[in-house]
């Protein structure tokens, strides 16, 4: 395959390095606090009752997990992109560069998902109902309020990257204070007007309704109730990663300390939320439960519970906190395209930069892009479901990429070496394949769909506009992904008839079946990684690039 070629900015400019741990650790925090909080807890508690507050612990063990293999992968990559570059060291162009274009896909969907979040909630205010329909889908008005929200952040990306990220920190703030004060009036609120868990009222939130859900909700509830979603935003300052002065230091602090914060706040809030539901509330079951105010539903809750300037506070946070989130997904799908573009995955004006030095050309495209996902993903659940299954797919290539350089690159130097990472990394390609199954056939069969779409458009560009060798695409490399997705994709159709599948499989028995099938698919990537000769090259050219 030969050492991996990467080219500089036009104009022979460069990413400044003006983010330090606080900007880091903020521009995580505030991907991960966005519109999940907002929705999250009414999805997840509809979904496993409340067994919903195990779904969020659950759900911070697994993305911690996840983050731990990142966190060590990002220090060796201290790039802007670093997602896409790390897929090149392992198996070189051709995975690199299909894995840049699908890392956009993942990324590109979110500032849209958080402008249909903003438009949801605004549609309870007086005026504004017309923007939505009950069951969530945005109107033409509300289409047009979020390409226009879309707009905003983008042209706020066009700032340099350390006035964005200082207009990210004082906003992260406001997006921590918020939810925590949210949880704690929440918890109060139910103690004194409602009881401890409802036990004065002849039943306990523990047991009420408990045929409506089952054990295995709480994971389904992972993907479908925004959990997942909710946590996902870490990989934030990997992306920024080569925007730091100290980015060995820097990366790993900011991942980790991201999640648990973010996890301590999701939990409360579920609690909180818990703690405010009335029995009546769930009389006809959770999958049932609704209220006054359903469609904003913490602010819903607060109006009900009288706590008026509570409800105000939530209405003007259901703007300011996913725009928040917004805005730095805006900031790193553009770096994810910058770094397309330095790696010759797209043209290479890709990699332009304005008198800011942000990639103007990207952050444009990024808008435009935004805009189109609309269409076929109108409501914000609809387009949640789409952002965590590509997102745990792109993901999986991580904990491999870890594996294959811990064998092949022993005596790397490494500014964060993950501790029992033989047995971490193998865990967490299985959890990212258990949120895809998790998230059920009918969810599974459009996302490979859109995939093996993307990769026939780029065979295309490659071959016939770029007129590129068939040997250059590096066959050899890839083709185990062909492998792990049909396996995944039919993991998912045998699985129960909860998750749309025929039932063949049992849901635990799917599970222990996803769990085989990845650490088998690991043997095989491993397999068709680059000799280790080739991967020390590219490693040396990253970092005479940097």
């Amino acid at each position: 395959m030969g050492e991996s070629q990467m080219s500089s900015p036009e104009g022979g400019k460069s990413l400044r390095r003006d983010a330090g741990i606080i900007g880091l650790l903020f521009a995580s925090t505030t991907s991960m606090i966005g519109s999940g909080w907002l929705f999250g807890a009414l999805h997840a508690a509809k979904i496993a009752g409340p067994l919903s507050l195990w779904s969020w612990i659950i759900g911070a063990v697994v993305i911690m997990i996840i983050a731990l293999c990142f966190a060590e992968l990002a220090a060796l990559f201290p790039r802007s992109g670093a997602l896409v570059h790390m897929s090149h060291a392992s198996h070189g162009d051709g995975l690199g560069r299909v894995w840049g274009w699908m890392l956009f896909l993942s990324y590109v969907a979110v500032p849209a998902v958080e402008a249909e979040s903003i438009v949801t909630y605004a549609s309870n205010l007086k005026g504004l109902h017309g923007l939505v329909d009950n069951q969530g889908v945005l109107s033409v008005s509300g289409f047009i309020a979020c390409a226009g929200l879309i707009g905003i952040l983008a042209v706020l990306n066009l700032l340099a990257i350390r006035w964005l990220l200082r207009i990210n920190t004082t906003v992260t703030w406001w997006k921590i204070a918020i939810p925590l004060l949210t949880g704690i009036v929440m918890v109060v609120a139910g103690i004194h007007q409602i009881g401890p868990m409802w036990q004065h009222a002849g039943s306990s939130v523990w047991s009420v309704a408990s045929k409506s859900y089952t054990a295995q909700d709480m994971f389904i509830a992972l993907p479908a109730a925004g959990i997942v979603f909710s946590y996902l935003g870490f990989r934030t300052a990997i992306d920024l990663g080569g925007e730091s002065a100290n980015p060995g230091r820097n990366i790993p602090l900011a991942v980790i300390g991201s999640v648990v914060l973010s996890g301590v706040v999701y939990i409360l809030l579920q609690y909180g939320f818990l703690m405010s539901v009335k029995p009546q509330d769930v009389v006809n079951g959770w999958d049932h439960l609704s209220f006054p105010g359903v469609k904003g539903p913490f602010a819903g809750i607060a109006a009900m519970l009288g706590f008026t300037w509570l409800a105000t506070l939530l209405y003007v946070d259901a703007a300011i906190s996913p725009a928040g989130t917004g805005l730095i997904y805006t900031t790193a799908g553009s770096r994810i395209l910058f770094a397309n573009g330095e790696m010759h995955a797209g043209p290479h004006w890709l990699t332009r930069l304005n008198g800011q030095d942000v990639p103007w050309v990207s952050v444009a495209i990024m808008w435009a892009v935004g805009v189109i996902f609309l269409l076929p993903f109108p409501a914000w659940q609809k387009m949640v479901a789409y952002i965590s299954d590509i997102t745990a797919l792109t993901y999986g290539l991580g904990p491999i990429v870890l594996l294959i350089l811990r064998k092949d690159q022993p005596s790397l130097s490494r500014p964060f070496r993950l501790w029992g990472a033989s047995v971490i990394a193998p865990l967490a390609f299985i959890f990212c394949n258990l949120i895809i199954l998790w998230s059920g056939f009918g969810t599974v069969t459009p996302l490979f769909l859109i995939v093996l779409s993307i990769f026939a458009i780029y065979l295309i560009y490659f071959y016939l506009i770029a007129r590129q060798p068939s040997e250059a695409f590096g066959w050899g490399n890839i083709w185990w992904l062909g492998v792990w997705f049909a396996g995944m994709w039919i993991i998912s159709y045998l699985g129960g008839k909860d998750l749309g599948g025929i039932g063949v499989l049992g849901f635990w028995t799917a599970v222990i079946v996803t769990g085989v099938w990845s650490l088998i698919v690991i043997e095989l990537a491993k397999r068709c990684s680059l000799p280790a000769e080739e991967t020390a090259k590219i490693m040396m050219n990253i970092e005479k690039t940097m």
